[in-house]
């Protein structure tokens, strides 16, 4: 039996080699398609793979009676309806490493570009200048790159950096300081990278969190006449903030390719000398675009042949009986995730999750994806979902283990997880109660009783009279109303904690003053 593939966007034919060389492949090119065409076509096909041009919208996946897998040659999908393609049981793959080497290549010839200020020369040289002062650089031999996000491309640029003999400091809320001693790289926080560095890259996604981390408060505690340089997303720099910095020489020089709002055209950032830019070409080479294609080919073969694929993207369907017992805890399996990773602010080196109960029969694989996509969402926002969830985990190096027992410790389903940093072992517990939905009913070694939504306060105190009252004195003269509070111990006169839910996100300024409150040990605001 052959199966038939369907490549509706040009590909190159060393991209589909790993199609061409397995046995039992059918594969079509036909790149010429109308969405009706491709429509009417589809349903004689088992796998689809495409770029970013042909849209696989629900009306085709709809026609697509014996289609069992998507392929996209590249990252994004917004091109492919994830939802239909999960409903009908669909696979989606994409190929994210394709573009790492292209990405770091084209990252260090910014670097490079921007310290000997070649675009500025060629500029000077094709208008008929022969000026050789005014494009003195620097070398970058003995000077200081920090690396903000670790990733694959991150990390590539770190090492090609070390290639140039430069000293690099990193951050990464997954790097641990075991890792980056095997990097030969000096781990830090954000602030310690940024005044540390002669030269600073950002490689992280754009998240809430990293919106405009690079800003005027980040520019004034950087090095006098440092350099930037962002080829990751538009976004992570404050762009008028950085026109600012320029200005003003805080900032030698900046090398950008990726902008907050693309095409990036007539910005007052393209009037300065020293700043140098390209239109977002990372990953536009011929060995990314070949490599994309090689990689999601791959996948579609192991597919077929009984394999693992490696970048999935949606949910792989499971059977309807398992999924009407498990669907129920998919969220709070996701909230326990979030929860956790804003409780232990710490890189995590193992994760336990432990299913009590009824769930202890089922296949729980799904659930503790989800619970992995809570705990890696807070630093990969998007990037992350619940079936790639697993892969980046292990990726990071993060130990995950899914234990299950019958003890029901009193309710009927039980899901705890734990992890595991260098600060020590934090634990939540949670279930769903009838009438009630789903609550945290532990959290380290306190009972409490709580939902998982909204805008909570964790708050760690000593348990004597008063500590309540100064909490909920403060949060009234801020005027951030209490909804439902519950308060936890392990001993009296002990350690307790205080689970607070209140009706608006608490400021970072206002978790500091009530830092500052006595016998209390630690605050922290968490949304989920």
């Amino acid at each position: 039996m052959a199966f038939n593939i369907l490549i509706s966007d040009p590909l190159s034919e060393d991209g589909i080699f790993p199609l061409r060389q397995a046995e039992g492949f059918n594969v079509v090119i036909d790149t010429t398609n109308t969405p009706e065409q491709l429509a009417e076509k589809i349903k004689d096909f088992d796998a689809l793979i495409v770029r970013s041009q042909t849209q696989v919208t629900r009306a085709i996946i709809e026609k697509a009676t014996n289609l069992k897998i998507i392929g996209r040659a590249g990252v994004g999908v917004d091109n492919i309806d994830l939802d239909a393609a999960t409903e009908r049981g669909i696979i989606v793959v994409n190929a994210p490493d394709g573009n790492t080497n292209s990405a770091a290549e084209h990252t260090i010839a910014m670097l490079m570009s921007l310290a000997r200020k070649i675009p500025q020369a060629f500029n000077s040289l094709k208008n008929g200048q022969w000026d050789r002062k005014s494009f003195i650089g620097v070398e970058l031999k003995n000077k200081t790159l920090g690396v903000i996000g670790m990733g694959r491309i991150g990390a590539e640029v770190a090492a090609r950096a070390k290639g140039q003999r430069m000293s690099v400091i990193a951050y990464d809320p997954f790097l641990s300081e075991e890792k980056a001693k095997k990097m030969g790289i000096t781990l830090g926080t954000v602030e310690e990278v940024l005044r540390a560095a002669d030269f600073i890259t950002a490689h992280t996604p754009l998240l809430k969190e990293t919106k405009h981390m690079i800003n005027k408060e980040a520019f004034a505690i950087m090095k006098d006449g440092v350099q930037i340089v962002n080829c990751a997303r538009g976004g992570i720099i404050d762009e008028d903030a950085l026109y600012d910095a320029v200005v003003s020489k805080k900032v030698a020089g900046a090398a950008l390719d990726v902008f907050e709002t693309e095409p990036f055209v007539g910005h007052k950032l393209l009037t300065l000398p020293e700043v140098i830019a390209t239109p977002h070409l990372g990953a536009s080479t011929i060995e990314a675009q070949e490599s994309v294609a090689i990689d999601v080919s791959r996948d579609v073969v192991n597919f077929f042949s009984g394999g693992t694929v490696r970048n999935p993207v949606n949910l792989p369907s499971v059977s309807k009986e398992v999924l009407a017992k498990i669907e129920p805890f998919f969220d709070l399996a996701e909230k326990l995730g979030i929860f956790l990773s804003r409780l232990s602010n710490k890189v995590i080196e193992e994760v336990n999750i432990y299913y009590s109960g009824d769930l202890a029969e089922s296949d729980v694989r799904p659930l503790t994806r989800n619970t992995l996509k809570g705990l890696l969402t807070r630093n990969l926002g998007n990037h992350v979902n619940d079936v790639n969830a697993k892969f980046l985990t292990e990726r990071f190096g993060i130990k995950v283990n899914e234990h299950k027992t019958s003890t029901t410790k009193g309710f009927s389903n039980l899901v705890t997880v734990e992890v595991t940093t260098a600060s020590g072992v934090r634990r939540v517990s949670g279930t769903l109660l009838n009438g009630l939905g789903a609550r945290i009913v532990k959290v380290d070694d306190n009972l409490v009783d709580i939902s998982p939504e909204g805008h909570l306060l964790f708050i760690k105190h000593k348990d004597q009279p008063g500590a309540i009252g100064r909490v909920g004195t403060l949060l009234a003269i801020e005027n951030i109303n209490i909804a439902t509070m519950q308060v936890g111990r392990s001993t009296i006169g002990g350690n307790a904690i205080m689970m607070l839910t209140v009706d608006h996100h608490v400021e970072k300024a206002n978790v500091e003053r009530l830092k500052e409150l006595e016998d209390i040990y630690d605050v922290i605001a968490i949304d989920l």
